[in-house]
């Protein structure tokens, strides 16, 4: 497994063009990554070290490797601009966006997928049994009002809900927060609703009243990637072993994953200090068909046209290999 990883990670860094082997590469990174089961791939990389293994293998020694957690991917995007970040994570939706805005200078674009899961909006009001029911007393937490993969995906449902032009019925509800404060926030009745991700929207469902609203699935019409990973082209381009690296090392993880769940489900707990929750309870989750770690972009030009479509991105991209850099244009992505 190692030396194919190796090779595939070869190939990678291969296709950057001869140019880029004349930079120097970095000697530190800096990789962001959120609250939740979701990020498991880049906790196993972190836990493991496994990008610092991919790059010795590479070449690349004593590759240092700083690990930081953010709220929202917005709020990553201004790390990766100034510099600070070279590997941002999070929704498409922050992800669509950068690329959107940066075209023309700093190119950022898609590494690969971390996962395909569900979104659930979860409420503990009795009377809300559709998206319809949300009243102006109602207020709904997620990770970055507007721009948040939960955010664009409400607007989505609030479109069909409400008819065309309808989507932002709902926006003035929402409020941001961290999965875990929202979640905090619904127990205590702060905030009647939260539009979460997993491990918490399932924690939330074993509160008393709490039930689903929505499934983000129904709004895209199946499964679709939730997390992406991304960078910006001067990276990409001036650090060809180093993202190689990335590549090698997060391919490595998924495949941890998906070959010993529960040994992940341990990782998970040990890496978050999860007390309240039992390896069990993470396996099921783990265990559940709709929750898949893939690095293969699914369904992300659903939101592309959509955001497109009401004005939140200015140019459509031909194609979902546009706003993903070469080393993901062999997978069966949409």
């Amino acid at each position: 497994m190692k030396h194919r990883l190796i090779a595939a990670a070869l190939c990678a860094g291969l296709s950057l063009g001869a140019a880029a082997a004349a930079h120097a590469e970095v000697s530190k990174i800096a990789v962001a990554r959120e609250y939740g089961i979701s990020y498991l791939p880049l906790m196993i990389m972190q836990d493991h070290h496994l990008i610092e293994k991919q790059a010795a293998a590479l070449g690349v020694k004593d590759l240092k490797v700083e690990w930081i957690k953010f709220a929202g991917g917005n709020v990553m995007n201004e790390a990766l601009l100034s510099g600070s970040l070279q590997f941002a994570s999070g929704g498409v939706a922050p992800m669509v966006i950068a690329w959107a805005r940066t075209r023309e200078n700093y190119g950022i674009k898609g590494v690969a997928a971390l996962n395909a899961m569900p979104l659930l909006l979860n409420t503990d009001n009795p009377d809300v049994k559709t998206i319809k029911d949300f009243t102006s007393k109602d207020r709904i937490g997620l990770p970055a009002v507007k721009v948040s993969i939960q955010a664009v995906t409400l607007q989505m449902a609030a479109e069909k809900a409400f008819g065309p032009g309808q989507e932002h019925k709902l926006d003035p509800l929402t409020v941001t927060m961290s999965h875990p404060d929202a979640m905090a926030a619904l127990a205590s009745h702060a905030i009647t609703a939260h539009f979460g991700a997993p491990p918490f929207e399932y924690q939330e469902l074993q509160m008393p009243g709490v039930h689903t609203v929505l499934n983000s699935y129904d709004v895209l019409g199946g499964p679709a990637s939730f997390n992406l990973v991304w960078t910006t082209s001067k990276f990409y381009k001036d650090n060809p072993k180093v993202y190689a690296a990335f590549v090698a090392a997060l391919d490595q993880a998924i495949e941890e994953i998906n070959h010993d769940k529960k040994a992940a489900a341990e990782q998970y707990l040990k890496d978050t200090h999860d007390k309240k929750d039992s390896v069990d309870f993470i396996l099921k989750m783990l265990d559940d068909p709709q929750l898949v770690y893939t690095t293969t972009p699914q369904h992300v030009m659903k939101y592309v046209r959509f955001m497109h479509e009401v004005g939140t991105i200015k140019v459509l991209p031909k194609s979902w290999k546009e706003l993903f850099f070469p080393n993901v244009d062999k997978l069966a992505g949409s």
